[in-house]
């Protein structure tokens, strides 16, 4: 078990080593000089010269690359080039308020997509299993950029019931939540159904119904544990995929959390303060990756951890 975790980690290390080094280069290519938007294009050279010597940014890329990973390791994330405030601030201000988010939307994709999942599987071939999965179709299909103005649309604008954007009022969370869960929800509800559907014929489920368990119960209390596993492995996935999809939703209603920090960033040319949210989300991805690996073990025993594979 100490070897499979260690050997994860290490490749882990090693993934998030690269998306570190791919953004650092990417970032540096996107047109525009972060001097420009701090000083203004009419700015005198001397100055300009000045300011970028003092960010260290007249150095060879390569160079700035490796100060960069040299301070990183020594958890020194830099400070920002436009506030000048340390990055490590700027962090723990804006995580909280996007797992807040996350969590909100995890908790309605759940709410969801467990009672679609299971009325489909048991219902199968009939109107409430084409219902769901038309759901299902429909919440994957439409991306986050055009269902965030829609609830806006009708939540806020038609009802008055939610705040347009921001964060004012405990309502603020839903229509942006809702943004993230559904399409979520859509993916989880179609997994639930294909696992439900395998477990529902095995030999164990025909037993407890002879011994006289309805079967509701028999689903709920034998089927639906053994068809969490493949389940457990999406939602850890998918976990770490609300980070990446709260980019776009925070940006849609001026949610203030690490997505809407990073647009901001990325409009300023910062540089370090973009590359410390691509860390803070690939960091993610890998932790929930491994405990959804641990989790998994620990629901299924049969698991092998000397060979995985």
């Amino acid at each position: 078990m100490s070897h499979f975790i260690l050997k994860r980690i290490f490749s882990a290390l090693v993934g998030l080593l690269g998306v570190i080094s791919l953004v650092f280069f990417l970032i540096h290519m996107i047109p525009g000089d972060p001097i420009d938007v701090m000083l203004g294009e009419s700015a005198l050279a001397a100055d300009r010269e000045s300011l970028r010597q003092g960010l260290g940014l007249h150095l060879p890329l390569y160079e700035q690359w490796w100060n960069y990973l040299t301070a990183l390791v020594q958890a020194d994330f830099g400070h920002s080039l436009f506030s000048g405030r340390p990055i490590v601030d700027l962090l723990l201000e804006r995580i909280p308020i996007t797992l807040h988010l996350s969590i909100v939307a995890l908790a309605i994709a759940i709410i969801i997509a467990l009672p679609l999942g299971l009325l489909a599987a048991t219902r199968q071939h009939s109107i409430y299993d084409y219902g769901s999965m038309g759901f299902a179709l429909f919440g994957m299909s439409i991306p986050n950029f055009w269902m965030g103005p829609l609830l806006i649309l009708v939540g806020a604008l038609w009802l008055g019931w939610f705040p347009v954007s921001g964060r004012e009022g405990w309502n603020a969370v839903i229509l942006p939540a809702l943004t993230l869960g559904t399409a979520m929800a859509a993916i989880l509800a179609r997994m639930i159904r294909s696992s439900l559907l395998e477990i529902l014929g095995e030999a164990f489920l025909r037993t407890a119904r002879a011994k006289g368990l309805s079967s509701i119960h028999a689903t709920i209390i034998h089927a639906l544990p053994n068809a969490l596993l493949p389940v457990l492995t999406l939602l850890g996935l998918q976990l770490g995929g609300l980070l990446g999809g709260a980019v776009i939703t925070e940006t849609v209603f001026a949610w203030p959390g690490l997505g809407l920090l990073m647009i901001e960033a990325i409009q300023q040319r910062d540089y370090p303060v973009v590359q410390a949210a691509v860390l803070c989300i690939s960091m993610t991805y890998i932790v929930v990756n491994l405990l959804t690996d641990l989790l998994y073990a620990w629901l299924d025993p049969r698991i092998n951890w000397q060979n995985p594979s």
